[in-house]
């Protein structure tokens, strides 16, 4: 059974890395922050992933504004403008002699508190800035083979409960759900949303492909994601016709194909869901036609 769509190969070259915090270089096995941080105490803060590609770092200005985003909505104060902080990651990765297939985890917490209480105002110093690159090559196998999701029932929130555009630290409800779709014996977990409409999985987001056309949630349940945005400027691009919008699970049962998008992963078919074969069971036309159509745009980034 696979791990999901962010199952990767181990790489020996990472025991040595050298992890960002604030701006120092720390090898990684004394890389640590003070367990008073907020991010730690109460999982306050956002995130990003990204990816490093023929040493660019891709799609990096749409991270970084969703990263802003979501620290505005936070009411949190980085301390870095997105050129310094750009600065700041190419240094990181530089100083590791990374050019191709590195993935970065990019974290954002409220700093230090001065003692372990939710209130802002308790926060005793400046934000906790992290970056971790890594060499991780996504699975090939996941690519052309895909992965099996299960529906489970913890459901994407409502923006007046916690927002889930938010790429916040606070991912509970997405670890329960990973939990119960390992369980089940899946590799990823299918969410609902509150009015029990498909939204997204546990890490990705889900496309299913009906008569030639592709459908996805609509963002009111889901993170914006950068992969998701671009497999549809993709699909408007090349004539495929593709929507946004509610649709149920017997719906995703009776696809043709299916598939999910994210930053480390790409594009990722699925096969089965909650034991239903898509389709023939094996990655379709239109989910090759745009893995192929990606890789032809990350080519592209990365010669910008």
């Amino acid at each position: 059974m696979a791990k999901g769509t962010h199952e990767y190969a181990d790489d020996p070259r990472n025991a040595s890395i050298l992890v960002s915090i604030n701006g120092a270089l720390i090898p990684r096995d004394q890389a640590t922050v003070l367990v008073f941080d907020s991010g730690f105490v109460l999982g306050d803060g956002v995130w990003e992933g990204l990816r490093l590609h023929g040493g660019r770092l891709m799609f990096l200005e749409d991270h970084l504004k969703r990263l802003y985003e979501g620290t505005k909505a936070l009411d949190l104060d980085i301390g870095r403008t997105p050129g310094e902080l750009t600065g700041d990651i190419q240094r990181c990765v530089d100083a590791n002699d990374m050019v191709d297939g590195v993935h970065v985890r990019l974290m954002v917490t409220r700093g230090v508190k001065t003692t372990p209480y939710q209130n802002p105002r308790v926060t005793a110093g400046p934000a906790t800035i992290v970056i971790i690159p890594e060499h991780k090559e996504p699975s090939k196998e996941n690519a052309e083979r895909g992965i099996r999701l299960f529906t489970v029932h913890v459901r994407r929130g409502a923006p007046d409960v916690q927002d889930p555009r938010l790429n916040s630290h606070s991912k509970l409800n997405c670890i329960l759900a990973c939990i119960q779709a390992t369980k089940a014996g899946a590799d990823e977990a299918l969410m609902l949303d509150p009015h029990g409409f498909v939204a997204t999985c546990n890490s990705t987001n889900f496309f299913i492909v009906r008569d030639g056309e592709v459908w996805t949630s609509s963002s009111r349940y889901c993170m914006p994601g950068i992969t998701r945005a671009n497999v549809l400027r993709l699909c408007a691009e090349n004539g495929i016709e593709a929507r946004e919008g509610d649709f149920s699970l017997s719906q995703v049962y009776g696809a043709n194909e299916a598939f999910v998008t994210g930053t480390f992963a790409g594009i990722v078919p699925v096969v089965d869901v909650d034991g239903r074969t898509i389709g023939d069971g094996a990655r379709g036309p239109v989910t090759l036609r745009l893995q192929w159509l990606y890789d032809e745009l990350l080519a592209a980034e990365g010669r910008r």
